[in-house]
């Protein structure tokens, strides 16, 4: 199984994309199981910066630049993985929410696992602020993922100044 068709999105553009078909050749070739993970950490992604119903232009160069760190993937196949798990997520949404977390779960090392986590504060604050919504995804998925506690109070203080009642707290000045 690829990545298109984990997603869901089997049927392969006419030979006439060029630089798409480029992408997508080139993101077949990948390994299976790092295709799947990669899958799944750009879903989750989505997932957290979609909670508060937007996703914002700064949030998905955020998500690419991750998944392309995170994959060893070119700028335009972080894109293109990114756009395709935008879309799953909208088409999908809390269907498919459990069981691509569960996946992940089952198939990350727990330092994997906390990177994700990391990932998703970082997708949630760069627009300076974490909402209530992105705040309370980011504790399913960290809880579903079975985060010690301990580390999620440190991801979550290294993110305290973007915090739900806490941002406000710091001033304008930080």
């Amino acid at each position: 199984m690829n990545l298109r068709s984990w997603l869901g999105l089997e049927a392969k553009p006419s030979a006439g994309h060029g630089p798409l078909r480029e992408v997508i050749d080139a993101l077949d070739r990948l390994d299976e199981t790092r295709a799947r993970h990669l899958a799944r950490f750009a879903y989750l992604l989505g997932r957290v910066a979609h909670a508060d119903r937007h996703v914002s232009p700064e949030e998905t160069r955020a998500m690419e630049s991750l998944v392309s760190e995170e994959g060893g993937l070119t700028a335009d196949q972080a894109m293109l993985v990114v756009s395709l798990a935008k879309s799953s997520n909208l088409l999908f949404g809390a269907t498919a929410d459990f069981s691509v977390t569960q996946e992940f779960a089952e198939a990350a090392t727990y330092e994997e696992k906390v990177a994700l986590v990391r990932c998703l504060f970082a997708v949630s604050s760069i627009d300076h602020e974490i909402s209530m919504a992105e705040e309370t995804e980011i504790h399913r998925v960290a809880n579903h993922l079975r985060l010690h506690p301990s580390d999620l109070t440190r991801l979550r203080v290294e993110h305290r100044r973007f915090l739900p009642g806490l941002s406000s707290r710091t001033g304008s000045g930080s």
